[in-house]
């Protein structure tokens, strides 16, 4: 079951969107939080998605969405009565998963719902990915340059310089990227030295 946070900036009641909510099978968190209290109460609550009814999204909105983005990113599904262009721009930038203009109906909530956590997962894949490629491309790096400092300190040929590090890997039992940043470190060290 899916833990939901209202979010509101508006004066209007939203009880008819927890009472759909609620039929829909989704744990409402207790009391619809604000803007202001939307990093905090993520923090605590840990909700699995995050609903924000407002009538245009504030400046200080898009910013606490932006915040909780970093650092607990969840699916967020923003409805709003505003269809600025720059605004919608900037609501994804944020973290919006999704931003509906024509308001709450309560028989779209379910597959509007189901489209937006399907989207997250989908970024969130490609996040992860995007990460990890990221980090091989350092490690790639790290190791061109140990490679580099063996080939200068000891005179060997690329493919020797590579081999003498995966023979310290193996008999250190680490990667060959921790090898490569031992020598690298080493290295950096002499040269302070001298």
């Amino acid at each position: 079951m899916l833990r939901v946070l209202l979010v509101t900036d508006t004066d209007k009641p939203i009880g008819d969107l927890r009472d759909a909510l609620a039929k829909l099978g989704y744990d409402m968190l207790a009391e619809p939080a604000t803007p202001q209290a939307l990093h905090r109460v993520v923090e605590r609550e840990r909700p699995d998605v995050i609903i924000i009814d407002t009538e245009s999204p504030s400046r200080d909105t898009l910013e606490q969405l932006a915040v909780m983005n970093a650092t607990a990113p969840r699916p967020v599904l923003m409805f709003s009565h505003d269809a600025n262009q720059q605004l919608i721009r900037s609501a994804v930038n944020a973290g919006v998963t999704a931003y509906l203009v024509e308001g709450l109906a309560s028989e779209r909530l379910a597959p509007i719902l189901e489209v937006a956590l399907a989207r997250f997962a989908q970024e969130a894949q490609l996040r992860e990915r995007l990460t990890q490629a990221e980090n091989e491309l350092a490690e790639r790096k790290l190791i061109d340059r140990a490679k580099r400092v063996l080939m200068e300190q000891q005179k060997l040929t690329e493919p020797a310089a590579y081999a003498a590090l995966r023979k310290r890997a193996m008999n250190q039992s680490v990667k060959l990227a921790e090898v490569a940043r031992q020598i690298v470190a080493l290295a950096q060290a002499q040269e302070r030295h001298e």
